[in-house]
């Protein structure tokens, strides 16, 4: 049996940067609550998310290139996606909406069905031969709750101001009392099987992935924002909150859209007729 250096190939080590930003986001999450400004931390756990979105999308990129494709990649490759597009944000979501009273139990619930969802959509994409996709793939789920916690983010500190009350500013109770049926809907459409995108599907994934880079930028922004960038603090918070929940119902309605895809692929299907 080969070591383990040997059989690790380029696109293996981005893999297991993308793992690493995954561990360090669920850190970020479990270390929160014991900081004066939690909310910082949580930004920055969200922010390796999305870093990690780019890694995924790399080490696939250059499998390809160098023609590197192996069974260990694909295993590490979904390992660490299962990390860092499930569990973690499912962590950082729960810390980030919770509410100190007994409803953060059905956010609870809603967390695991979306770790879970995004689990078992990892796990049948491996073993699965068709072509297109069926069910959101999960880096494309953990930029829709990214989008979703970064528009409450900058809501808060626009309305609570620049310093320690922006970050402490509370997130409106319209997005806790929906955060978990949104967490639980994301992991149903990891799963389901009547939400599909085809081939072409690939290409407006694709599109989104070129996007997502805007999101560890104004991520930046959001950390820097209550300190060194104090002064423009009210101006970028407002940007980057409607660039955050433009991009978080363009992705909802694309994601629905994949729906209305599947039922004109199932009425075009001829249903055999009974001898």
């Amino acid at each position: 049996m080969s070591s383990i250096p040997k059989l690790l190939k380029l696109k293996d080590y981005i893999t297991l940067v993308g793992t690493s930003c995954g561990l360090s986001a669920l850190i970020c999450a479990v270390i929160a609550p014991y900081f004066p400004e939690p909310r910082t931390l949580l930004s920055l756990g969200f922010f390796l998310v999305v870093i990690s979105v780019g890694t995924d999308t790399l080490d696939g990129y250059v499998a390809r290139k160098t023609n590197t494709v192996n069974q260990m990649g694909k295993e590490m490759d979904s390992l660490s996606d299962s990390l860092t597009f499930g569990i973690a944000p499912a962590i950082l979501l729960f810390q980030s909406f919770r509410t100190g009273t007994l409803y953060d139990l059905v956010l609870g619930i809603g967390c695991v069905c979306f770790a879970l969802g995004a689990m078992l959509r990892l796990a049948r994409f491996n073993i699965s031969e068709d072509a297109g996709y069926t069910g959101v793939p999960t880096p494309l789920s953990a930029l829709l709750v990214v989008v979703f916690f970064y528009w409450n983010y900058f809501y808060a500190y626009a309305l609570g101001g620049p310093g320690p009350s922006g970050l402490t500013y509370p997130f409106p109770l319209f997005s806790k009392i929906i955060a978990p049926f949104l967490f639980l809907a994301t992991g149903y459409f990891n799963i389901t099987i009547h939400l599909s995108f085809g081939e072409k599907g690939k290409k407006v994934y694709s599109m989104f992935l070129i996007f997502a880079p805007l999101v560890p930028v104004l991520g930046i922004l959001g950390i820097l924002t209550h300190d060194v960038l104090a002064d423009y603090s009210f101006g970028i918070s407002i940007f980057s909150f409607i660039f955050f929940l433009g991009a978080f119902l363009i992705e909802l309605s694309y994601l629905i859209f994949g729906f209305y895809i599947k039922y004109k692929q199932e009425k075009k299907t001829p249903i055999p007729e009974k001898k």
